[in-house]
């Protein structure tokens, strides 16, 4: 018979992955191999997709905020060549989140492209039961994939910001973010609130996303190697902040401000829920 892990160890093990433990960490805490732990967090990852999915409908949010976040897969796209798979390189994490829930309603993990856009837009759209602002950064396949998605039942708003980048070479400014210059708020569809066009939630969500995923971690060893275990990282990541994790300002889950779930879940109904 297959050797099965305790319930207690796999907590452990998912608790530890959507708190931004590496896995060779969680092998040393645990005991366990790394690959039983990739294996586990592969599938229940896989279940959190699907149960996001399920989960996340008839929405009713009134404002969503877009971005999409940088990580590789094998190797950064410089270093890629005409023989690597096409998965492999860089790779974004598409995102949406209602400001007043905090919820992260869809997300795509693909290329930062048109495709990828349309894909991640038009998921959001189907998810929805009302009019929506929406808010996003300067991309361009934002336009066409809003447009197609929503047509004219959307107010939509880019925001444009400038930033300016430090010449100088001391090493301990090396890695430091770019200097902020001046940001312009574009009406693009419908009549927006250009006082509530802002995408500071969403990019505030993108460093938290950075400190809970260890794959996403700027200068870290603890990349994907295939798309799979990214994917599954992801959907993992996404499913403990809308149903596990405690939000300090709205003091309760996104999916419990969002009216989809009345109590708090553990990690232990994150697991059986996936299951």
């Amino acid at each position: 018979m297959a050797n099965i892990l305790p319930i207690e160890k796999q907590v452990a093990i998912i608790n530890a992955l959507a708190e931004g433990s590496g896995i060779r960490q969680i092998e040393r805490m645990t005991g366990v191999h790394r690959d039983t732990i990739m294996r586990l967090g592969v599938r229940v990852g896989k279940s959190c997709a699907a149960l996001l999915d399920r989960k996340m409908r008839n929405l009713s949010c009134q404002q969503l905020q877009f971005d999409e976040i940088w990580g590789f897969i094998g190797k950064k796209e410089r270093h890629c060549s005409v023989d690597d798979a096409p998965e492999i390189g860089d790779v974004w994490t598409f995102c949406a989140i209602d400001p007043d829930t905090k919820l992260v309603p869809s997300f795509k993990v693909g290329k930062r492209d048109t495709v990828t856009a349309n894909a991640f837009v038009k998921d959001v759209a189907s998810r929805l039961t009302n009019r929506v602002q929406i808010s996003s950064d300067a991309l361009r396949a934002y336009v066409e994939a809003v447009e197609q998605a929503f047509g004219a039942n959307v107010d939509f708003a880019q925001i444009v910001k400038t930033y300016t980048t430090d010449p100088s070479v001391i090493p301990e400014r090396r890695f430091s973010a770019p200097e902020f210059v001046i940001s312009e708020k574009k009406p693009v569809t419908g009549f927006p609130n250009m006082a509530m066009a802002t995408t500071s939630h969403v990019e505030r969500l993108n460093g938290t996303t950075r400190l809970h995923m260890r794959r996403l971690t700027r200068l870290t060893y603890a990349f994907s190697k295939k798309r799979e275990n990214f994917d599954a990282a992801v959907a993992l990541h996404f499913a403990y902040y809308n149903f596990v994790k405690n939000h300090r300002t709205i003091r309760c889950t996104p999916a419990m401000a969002a009216g989809i779930e009345r109590n708090f879940w553990t990690v232990g109904n994150l697991i059986e829920a996936a299951a």
